[in-house]
């Protein structure tokens, strides 16, 4: 590669210019093609206050509505962007995926009346190995479509082990004190709880307990790119 084909390396790099899903051409600043875009399954579970999403969460915290707004399951569409993301270095995804899924969720009422963004933390050792923390890109991205700002009131106070092979009990165990608070939100706070995907629901338990404990008139709602069925 010559010293002049590095700015346009670059650019492709973090505006590719080929779908991630399929390869076709895409325009500059799309991740997706119109045609893999628009077969990315949607749950629509913001339509059913009692989906199958928010009945993971019933009785464990107080929280006003949650929704995974793409099923996930190995190997998916979905999972292969998030794979994306996380391990192969296109931060470009997160901010694509969180402007989506704002857009979309834009003529419901799932994103009104919300003071705040809380991204899941990560821990700084973690952040440092990958670069970012892909939950705050996602959160940034629907902070973009909306205008709702992302605050910072977790932090990750321990690293933690992946959660992929654990059973429930495990995770939560994992999850055991590892989101201490960075700030605590002021009194009625209503915040959106942002994550890339729920699996079991672990983590934004324990990041919500984390928060309900310091101050229990918080009014939160939680959100998720993928949600497994």
């Amino acid at each position: 590669m010559s010293l002049l084909d590095i700015p346009r390396a670059l650019r492709d790099f973090i505006f590719p210019t080929s779908c991630h899903l399929c390869g076709n051409h895409i325009e500059t600043g799309q991740i997706l093609c119109g045609i893999c875009q628009a077969a990315l399954p949607r749950t629509l579970y913001h339509t059913n206050p009692n989906n199958p999403m928010a009945m993971r969460f019933a009785g464990k915290f107080p929280f006003d509505r949650a929704t995974g707004h793409f099923f996930y399951s190995s190997g998916a569409p979905i999972s292969e962007l998030m794979q994306d993301l996380k391990y192969r270095r296109f931060p470009s995804v997160g901010p694509f995926l969180g402007r989506l899924i704002a857009d979309e969720l834009f003529p419901s009422a799932f994103l009104q009346d919300l003071d705040y963004i809380l991204p899941i933390p990560m821990h700084f050792l973690k952040k440092a190995r990958r670069g970012y923390n892909q939950t705050e890109l996602i959160a940034a991205g629907v902070s973009e479509s909306t205008g709702i700002p992302v605050r910072h009131f977790l932090k990750a106070s321990r690293p933690h082990r992946t959660q992929t092979a654990l059973t429930i009990e495990q995770r939560m165990e994992n999850l055991r004190n590892i989101f201490t608070l960075a700030e605590i939100p002021r009194s009625g706070a209503r915040i959106l709880l942002i994550d890339d995907v729920c699996t079991t629901g672990s983590t934004l338990t324990s990041a919500a307990l984390t928060l309900l404990h310091a101050q229990p008139s918080l009014r939160l709602s939680l959100l998720t790119v993928g949600v497994t069925y």
